[in-house]
């Protein structure tokens, strides 16, 4: 059966607003502007380089960082309406699930073992797991997908899985394994972009996207899918 792999934030976990409103605060402390648009324009799995784009000197990188995580809501990060019984759809039809988010493990752990989902992934790669010279491997680096599928005994065959979440760079990285991706629309990634980035579909929400994707037969072949648009 075909492994369906997510992202968390943004995708499965409502807290892109409280992302947000962390980042405004911590641009705020240190006196730069910042808006919707230039966060989407800077947004990345890598936090230095999001800071970098967004102006912050180099020597004050770590404390913008440090500042971000002091702020930051930690508290039980909601689900967004649906996604648990979508969830245990997808695993009752017998589909792998897997998980592979850019957010650190004591952070989105601890989100997983409140809401009771870490049994359900048959494979889980955090934001902390891959580290190359000693720096961590974020998205779109095809790495963290690439463990995940291995964990789920699928990565001889990545064409038959699916990827899905809310960012150019979640699709980017899908495209590089070659899995399909699939974009759920958010303040970090509308349609157009996403396609752009390599989806092969887009969907308001998580939860549409595995409801249509449940109604065309648990049975399908990811390969009778219809191929991603060229780029531009």
């Amino acid at each position: 059966m075909d492994a369906i792999l997510f992202d968390w934030d943004g995708t499965l976990a409502d807290t892109l607003g409280a992302m947000y409103d962390a980042n405004a605060a911590v641009m705020d402390r240190l006196g730069l502007p910042f808006d919707e648009e230039l966060y989407r324009r800077s947004i990345t799995s890598d936090w230095r380089s999001m800071y970098r784009r967004l102006g912050v000197p180099i020597e004050r990188i770590d404390e913008a960082n440090e500042h971000w995580w002091a702020i930051l809501d930690q508290g039980d990060a909601a689900l967004f309406p649906g996604v648990r019984e979508a969830l245990d759809r997808l695993a009752a039809a017998g589909h792998p699930l897997g998980l592979v988010t850019a957010g650190l493990s004591d952070r989105v752990g601890a989100q997983l073992r409140r809401h009771g989902l870490e049994g359900i992934f048959g494979s889980i790669v955090y934001g902390d797991d891959l580290f190359a010279d000693g720096r961590p491997v974020h998205k779109p680096d095809p790495a963290p997908l690439r463990r995940a599928l291995a964990e789920l005994d699928r990565l001889d065959r990545p064409e038959r899985s699916v990827y899905v979440g809310d960012t150019p760079d979640d699709m980017r990285m899908a495209s590089a394994v070659g899995t399909l991706a699939i974009g759920i629309e958010s303040i970090l990634g509308d349609a157009a972009e996403l396609r752009d980035a390599g989806a092969g579909e887009t969907a308001a929400t998580a939860v549409e996207w595995i409801e249509r994707w449940l109604a065309r037969g648990t049975g399908r072949r990811i390969a009778a899918m219809p191929a991603a648009p060229a780029p531009g």
